[in-house]
């Protein structure tokens, strides 16, 4: 674009889920000092909890966090704006995550309530038609009042496979997707995490370790593969060193994979942990500047929080010897945010 600016889009609770958001809005994003400037709504829709982006087409999809679960495709324009394209049910409840694969073909969605993965096929425009197949998870954990059954959290395209965060059964299972189908074959656990885990959101490391956040245990924990199809757990620690009740939400890794960011629901901080590919070290866990952490992204040298319950954005500065965020500037205001998108221009093809 050879704009001096970049753009992140928000998702947010609305109404329907007691929250005060009207849809996805627009930030706009000052690379050089990272501070943020709000530009107001982009696109009215129920509960656009999670987005995410086509990897070579200009489309914007959101899950609709609703009973009877949809998702939402948007066109997005040079100047970020956005036009509707469709809107389909996912077939399942609470949709609270969702990926494209990286051949661009298929949105996976992960329905929270139902326990299940919808799948549904992107046309040559990344528009996604009707469902084409939808995966019911199995299991229950010892949280009677939250793992009475399977609660699909996250999905992450891995190769062929799809991995699937499951809070309710504390696994993380993998399953095959047919490019050609769009089926998802039968879910084999890939990680068999410690009872009450609560498995939520996950990210691979550039050499193939997975680090898991559990809302339930507060813990962060780290496997490998074993030469079988479970991997091999290596460590566990604390996500925070809070006394009182800890509900991580999200990981990210810094971009030289030295340090590893989770955001702290409950203390209502970011820890920040050295990873060296074995091991984990709490280095820092600093306060977020808000309430209720529920989603956060690392642009440049910059980690963005959204703050849930507090209405708000905040920005830290990371320090690139030490790895630790500091706070940064004042919060910019934003009703009931859940998920950031930075909008990524170049990987748009013209």
């Amino acid at each position: 674009m050879g704009s001096s600016h970049e753009y992140v889009f928000v998702g947010c609770y609305t109404g329907d889920k007691g929250g005060e958001g009207d849809g996805i809005t627009l930030l706009r994003r000052d690379p050089v000092t990272g501070d943020l400037t709000r530009l107001g709504l982009a696109a009215r829709t129920p509960s656009p909890s999670f987005l995410a982006q086509h990897p070579t087409l200009p489309v914007l999809y959101a899950v609709n966090e609703l009973e009877q679960g949809t998702i939402s495709a948007f066109s997005v324009a040079p100047d970020c704006s956005l036009t509707p394209l469709t809107v389909r049910p996912t077939g399942g409840a609470d949709p609270c995550h969702l990926a494209v694969t990286a051949d661009g073909r298929h949105l996976v969605v992960a329905n929270y309530a139902s326990g299940s993965v919808s799948v549904h096929p992107l046309d040559a425009e990344g528009v996604p038609g009707e469902r084409c197949d939808s995966l019911t998870l199995s299991g229950t954990g010892p949280d009677a009042e939250r793992q009475a059954g399977p609660h699909a959290h996250q999905v992450v395209p891995d190769g062929a496979d799809v991995l699937i965060s499951d809070l309710g059964s504390d696994r993380v299972w993998r399953s095959r997707l047919d490019p050609n189908t769009g089926r998802l074959g039968l879910p084999e656990p890939a990680v068999e995490a410690k009872p009450g885990t609560g498995p939520r959101h996950l990210l691979r490391s550039a050499d193939g370790a997975l680090l898991l956040v559990g809302e339930l245990s507060g813990t962060l924990s780290w496997y490998r593969p074993a030469g079988t199809p479970v991997l091999e757990p290596r460590g566990e620690i604390a996500a925070s060193t809070s006394d009182g009740q800890v509900f991580p939400s999200e990981i990210t890794m810094g971009r030289d994979g030295r340090f590893v960011y989770v955001a702290n629901r409950g203390p209502d901080t970011v820890s920040t942990f050295a990873w060296d590919g074995d091991s984990v070290t709490l280095v820092a866990e600093v306060p977020v500047g808000g309430v209720w952490p529920r989603h956060m992204v690392l642009l440049g040298d910059h980690l963005y929080v959204t703050n849930q319950r507090s209405h708000n954005v905040t920005i830290f500065r990371i320090d690139p010897e030490t790895g630790i965020p500091g706070l940064q500037g004042e919060p910019t205001g934003e009703p009931t945010p859940t998920c950031l998108l930075r909008w990524n221009p170049p990987m748009i093809r013209p």
